[in-house]
């Protein structure tokens, strides 16, 4: 099995290129020497693409490619026009039979009915830049003859997540010295998943056989309140810092989610579809998660 991996440094796929055991994977970064291959897919032009595709000859290619803040501009070229490229490379190269496995996003749902897991048939309502841009990708791939397939992504959480997130910004200010940590309104509900179970779903949906779902859903099926989290995050650490909540505007909040309530994925097609199911309960991923910011503070 031969994966090319796009957004091979970033959260998620710096674990799918260390989950993908026994395949070989050939990582593509916009970084420098950060990858095999530099590749910046917003800038590509869909040549560079199709010479990389008759290059590496993959059976598979995993896109993890995308940002998740910036402004609009910034946000449709990593999320929207990178996958057009992506797209018209693989209908230009001189391959065919090649899996697209696409990283799309939880935020794509937008606002959903409380207390309702959300499962693929529920219709896209994206409520922010993000979540518009990420659901204007996944419609590419959606409405491609490609044998492609959208992966919903929850919200991921463990080792290496990024401070723009609640969990990796909590798990930083930690390990500060100081006093309050402020943080936005935790009323809100999310489902969180382990980024090492996404790596393994989008591995498994590189590797199995036959036409896949366009969409299917990759989340832990729990919906967590933030509270919670943020919670368990001061009782591992072990810190003595008070967490001040505000609904304020300006609040430290994240503007992907501003307006979401409630998110929790129904699970159940990618199970029946690729036999995956989530192992990592969301306690290990938050020990995980403070362990690697404790070793890099």
């Amino acid at each position: 099995m031969r994966i090319l991996l796009f957004g091979a440094t970033g959260f998620i796929g710096r674990h799918v290129r260390e989950r993908a055991t026994g395949a070989k994977v050939v990582t593509v970064s916009r970084t420098p020497d950060a990858g095999d291959v530099c590749l910046d897919l917003a800038s590509a032009a869909p040549v560079d693409v199709a010479m990389l595709l008759d290059d590496t000859a993959p059976d598979a290619v995993i896109n993890c490619f995308g940002v998740t803040r910036g402004d609009a501009s910034e946000m449709v070229a990593a999320n929207v026009v990178s996958v057009s490229i992506l797209v018209r490379g693989l209908a230009a190269a001189r391959r065919s039979g090649i899996r697209l496995v696409h990283l799309g996003s939880a935020a794509e749902y937008g606002a959903v009915p409380m207390g309702r897991p959300i499962t693929e048939a529920a219709r896209p309502n994206p409520v922010g830049p993000y979540g518009i841009t990420k659901l204007a990708g996944s419609e590419i791939i959606r409405n491609s003859w490609l044998d492609g397939v959208v992966l919903r992504v929850f919200n991921p959480v463990g080792p290496g997540l990024p401070v723009s997130t609640l969990p990796g910004r909590v798990a930083v200010e930690l390990r500060r010295p100081g006093g309050e940590i402020r943080v936005g309104s935790l009323a809100s509900y999310r489902d969180f998943v382990d980024v090492r179970d996404v790596a393994d779903a989008a591995f498994a949906a590189a590797c199995t056989p036959g036409p896949l779902p366009r969409v299917l859903n990759v989340g832990s099926g729990r919906a967590t309140p933030l509270r919670e989290v943020v919670q368990t995050l001061v009782r591992i650490s072990g810190a003595d810092r008070p967490v001040v909540e505000s609904i304020e505007p300006g609040a430290a909040g994240s503007a992907r989610s501003a307006g979401v309530r409630w998110q929790q994925a129904h699970v159940g097609a990618i199970g029946r579809t690729l036999g995956w199911r989530p192992a990592t309960g969301l306690n290990t991923s938050l020990h995980d998660l403070w362990k690697e910011a404790a070793c890099l503070a």
